[in-house]
């Protein structure tokens, strides 16, 4: 417990830990894509995946509890540096070059934000189905349905160009959160080098914009009428 302790009391602790969490959180952006994609697949082919998802409840929860685990330990360590990071520097710059800094640097907090906010918003949604009254469980015969067509669940609420807008908002902002944050995880495990350095900048932006393509493609083809 001591040494759990320290580690997280040192900076150095807290960024492993943003790191690693970090990556943690990317394998199941790349994972939840994946699935997703499925819709290009058809009908047939999502509502297989949602059902293989809720025939198998203990594992799932088991990797939902995971993930909400590392969601909070990520941003609880990430303010944690901000604040510190400030408190050792209590004065500003005189001359503050924000020019300089990156996009995705400058607006890591705002991302992250509003991509927590999405991702509250996108469970209500979904998972839960709360927020629209066509997604909530019926009663048939007395028997709760847990069985869904997901494929026209995804078309009903992405036809909604808010949702859609929102959607896309909120998978661009992570792109950049994820672009900034690959390379800091590099640079965090000590594996990046002068040489390196920007090669391995490139492959974030290229995987945070594949990222981005793969979420951004399915709001954007039920809205175009592609996916119907």
């Amino acid at each position: 417990m001591k040494l759990l302790l320290s580690f997280w009391r040192s900076s150095i602790g807290k960024k492993w830990l943003v790191a690693l969490t970090g990556l943690a959180l990317l394998g199941f952006v790349a994972g939840h894509l994946a699935g997703n994609l499925q819709m290009f697949a058809g009908p047939e082919k999502i509502n297989a995946y949602a059902e293989f998802l809720h025939a198998n409840q203990k594992p799932l929860w088991v990797a939902r509890i995971g993930l909400i685990i590392a969601f909070a330990l990520h941003i609880a360590a990430t303010i944690t540096l901000v604040i510190q990071n400030k408190s050792a520097r209590p004065y500003a710059y005189q001359l503050y070059r924000n020019v300089q800094a990156k996009l995705s640097t400058r607006t890591m907090a705002y991302s992250g934000l509003t991509v927590l906010s999405f991702v509250v918003f996108h469970l209500l949604h979904y998972t839960f189905r709360v927020t629209d009254p066509r997604f909530k469980l019926t009663t048939e015969g007395g028997l709760l349905q847990t069985t869904h067509d997901v494929y026209q669940m995804v078309l009903m609420g992405f036809q909604n160009p808010l949702i859609s807008g929102f959607y896309l908002l909120s998978v661009g902002l992570l792109s950049l959160h994820l672009s900034h944050g690959i390379s800091s995880a590099v640079q965090t495990f000590g594996l990046e080098s002068k040489r390196s350095a920007q090669r391995i900048r490139q492959t974030g932006r290229l995987l945070a914009g594949a990222i981005f393509v793969g979420y951004a493609s399915i709001p954007t083809a039920v809205l175009l009428g592609i996916l119907k």
